[in-house]
This record gives structure tokens, sequence and C-alpha cells, in this order.
């Protein structure tokens, strides 16, 4: 006996190779293929028996291999049964292999004629019922294989809903929903806990803001309502949202003016996000840091499209004598304070701005009166020129005239005797002018 492996010959009755160390296989190898096409040459010869298909093909495949396992392992477990019958096995292996030798020659054989009867295949063509019936079941496991993902599919979709209705009800969104739906029911007490809620897990979004808001300002409270958001403005100075819900606030409230207070403190980076409800402040043509000699017109501009202004020194947003600015602004002599806001499209006003004109008109010098000083022995009407913007005062008991003395208001009649006559200006800012002194001598006809 020789090892299969190495080549090296061997004394009957060993296991393994001496040399290499391979196993040695007693039992020769088995070709099934052989058996079968013995089988399909003498059925078609014959006809006494149908030609193996591949089902009986593979179980007799498997058959001969599970006996050649059991043959092996029997012989494996009782060595020395083998040992003792060493000399019949080889004679078997010889008849083996003698007749594998026939087989092979059969083989060319039954090939021929089996590629004759069956096409080539080596197997029995299926008859269309088989077919059909063949594809009909394909099609049941695929219907099975369907419905069995199917329910799958619809269990995992049920499961997974579930799960996110639960922790929906849990979220923030959730417990924001429900705030408002006790609110809409008026259960204040009930949505205020669900909206304080939805403030603690999330202190830095708007929605739970408004709702505590709603919730305060349908009760008629909203000091409550205003402190609690700015109280939020101070601890979130960097949440844009926060600053929005008090915006909301605000707005609900008629208070609109507070609005552009807050941006005007609030960090760049939050102002620039909330950009939308600032507005540009109105510019003036006219500064007021000198006085003018003179009345003034001012213009006032701004990209917005309304401005409101006042002159009286009240709020330009909130005063009933707001006027909207359409015209020039006549500044007249005197001070005058301006305040002006623009309002943008939110209807939301800009930081009030407010200059203070002073207008100062020359001081005339004392009134020119005529005549002037003499002796006059018929009667004469004394005059005082008096300029705009100023009143004029006389007196003729040689007195300094005030604005408490007699207003000239026209020509005075020269009395009899000596007279002596004092005229003076005082302009709206009750400056006056120089004195005028008149001396008059008139004798009776």
């Amino acid at each position: 006996m020789k090892c299969r492996r190495c080549g090296a010959v061997m004394p009957d009755g060993l296991l393994r190779c001496s040399k290499c160390g391979a196993d040695i296989r007693i039992v020769p190898d088995y070709n099934p293929l052989d058996d079968v096409l013995a089988a399909q040459v003498k059925g078609a010869i014959d006809g006494s028996e149908a030609p193996l298909d591949d089902y009986e093909y593979e179980d007799e495949r498997q058959k001969r291999r599970r006996d050649d396992r059991s043959g092996r392992t029997s012989y494996l477990n009782e060595g020395t049964a083998v040992r003792r019958n060493t000399g019949r096995t080889g004679k078997t292996g010889n008849m083996r292999n003698s007749g594998n030798m026939r087989s092979s020659g059969n083989m060319r054989n039954s090939s021929s004629i089996a590629g004759r009867t069956y096409g080539g295949t080596g197997r029995r063509p299926m008859t269309p019922e088989e077919r059909r019936r063949q594809a009909e079941r394909k099609r049941a496991r695929k219907r099975k294989k369907r419905i069995r993902a199917l329910i799958i599919f619809a269990f995992i979709a049920v499961f997974a809903a579930v799960i996110g209705v639960v922790l929906y009800q849990f979220s923030y969104k959730g417990q924001v929903r429900k705030g408002y739906k006790y609110l809409q029911s008026r259960e204040y007490h009930e949505a205020e806990e669900y909206f304080q809620t939805a403030v603690n897990k999330k202190p830095k979004r708007a929605e739970a803001y408004k709702g505590l808001t709603e919730v305060y300002l349908a009760q008629d409270n909203a000091e409550k309502a205003e402190t609690m958001l700015l109280d939020a403005i101070e601890k979130y100075p960097d949440s844009a949202p926060v600053y929005e819900a008090c915006f909301f606030f605000y707005t609900s409230v008629k208070k609109e003016g507070e609005i552009p207070l807050l941006l005007d403190e609030a960090r760049i980076d939050v102002a620039n996000k909330l950009s939308e409800y600032s507005a540009e402040v109105p510019e003036f043509s006219l500064d007021d840091e000198d006085s003018f000699e003179d009345v003034q017109q001012l213009s006032l501009e701004s990209s917005e499209k309304t401005i409101y202004y006042t002159t009286d020194g009240s709020d330009p947003f909130y005063s009933d004598t707001r006027t909207e600015y359409k015209d020039s602004i006549q500044i007249p002599e005197g001070e005058t304070v301006v305040k002006a806001v623009s309002v943008n499209k939110k209807k939301i006003p800009s930081l009030t701005v407010t200059k203070t004109y002073t207008v100062e008109l020359p001081i005339e010098a004392a009134p020119a009166v005529s005549p002037s000083t003499g002796q006059y022995d018929e009667p004469k009407e004394i005059t005082i020129v008096v300029p705009d913007g100023y009143t004029a005062y006389y007196t003729m008991d040689n007195t300094d005239p005030t604005e408490n003395s007699e207003i000239y208001s026209g020509p005075v009649s020269m009395p009899e005797g000596s007279t002596i006559f004092k005229a003076v200006l005082i302009n709206g800012k009750g400056k006056l002018s120089g004195i005028t002194t008149r001396n008059y001598e008139r004798t009776a006809n």
C-alpha cells in the first residue's frame, strides 16, 4: 500500500503514514455517478425502470456518503478487526478498482445513450403540469415571504409610533401643546404648570414663555408676565427667542415703545438676529448745538415709512398731540423741543430722537420816536416805530418804561406843557431794547 500524499510504501494495517503523518484511507473513493449512469442505461435499454431524476440522485448520493462515513467510522473505532481482515480488505479494494475500470467504460456508453434519450441533460423533461405546479409553489412561497415581511414591518411601525407618542407627550413640544389645550379650556393653573415644565426643559426657547404670557394676561396680570420675561432676559441675555417672547408681550399690551429700549441694551449678536424688530431713527436736518438768529425750517428723514413728532416735549409715539411728519417744521423764536420717532412695518417705533433748538433774534436798538425833542406851539402826534416780534411800551412821567407800562398801539397826542416821553421795545422772550427819551414843550395857542 502506498501513501496518497508522499507515495511512501507502507505495510498493511497502519492507519497513519510513518513518513509524512497523513491518515491512511482504507476505503476507496466512491463515485455515485457510476451507479446513476448504470441505472439510467439499464432503464433506457430494457424499459424496466425509469431513469433517476436530480432528487433521486441527490438522495442516492447522500445515502452513499452516509454509508461511507459510517463504514469509515466503524473502521476507525474497530481498528483491530480491520487489521485481522487486512487481506480481504486489500482484495476488496482490488475488486472495487477493477469494478471502477469496468464502470468507466460503461459510463461513456451510458452518457451517449442518455444524451440521445433526454437531449444531453441527463434528466427527464418536466411535463407542463409539473412546471405549473412548480411555478405555483414558488409564487406561494413568495406570497408567504411578503406577508411575513408586511407583518414584521407593521409591528415595527406600530411599536415606533407608540414610542414616538410617549416621547412626544413628555417632550418640550408636547408640554407646550398640553399647556395651550388647558389654556383654551380656561384651566389656567394646569396650563401654567405645563408651560413652566416646558420652560424648565428648554429655557432658551420662546414658545413656553409666550404660553405663560397668555396665561397671565388672561388673568389680567400683565405685571407678573413682564417680570417673568425681564427676569428671563437677564438670566439668558444670549437668547434671541427669549427677547422675542418679551416683544410678544409688549405688542400684546400695546407697549411697543419698550421694544427699542430692550434692543438698544441687547448684545450685538442678539440685536442682529432681531433686526426685523428694529426701526431706523429719523435724521434731523438741523443741528441743535448752536442757537439761531432767525426763524428756521426743520426737515426729518428716515428709511421707514412713517415718522411722528411733537414740539411740546411729549412722547412722539404715545402722545395724543403727536403729528405725522409730512412737511418741514417751523422753529420760531425762543426755545423749541422737537421729539421724533420712526415706525417700521411691524408698528414698532425706533428710539426717540430729541433736539432742542434756540432762536434768538437780535435785540433792536432804542426805538425810533418822533417828533424830536423841542418846543411846539401847535398839537403834535408822537409815534414809535415797532419792528416785527416786538412790543413798544412808553411813559410820560419821566419813569423808565417796562412791560407793565402803557402799551403803544398807535400815535399818542402831545400834551400841553412840559413832557418827558420815554419808549422801549420788548421782544417775545421779554428782552428789552434801549430806552428812547424825548423832551417836549408845548405852548397853548
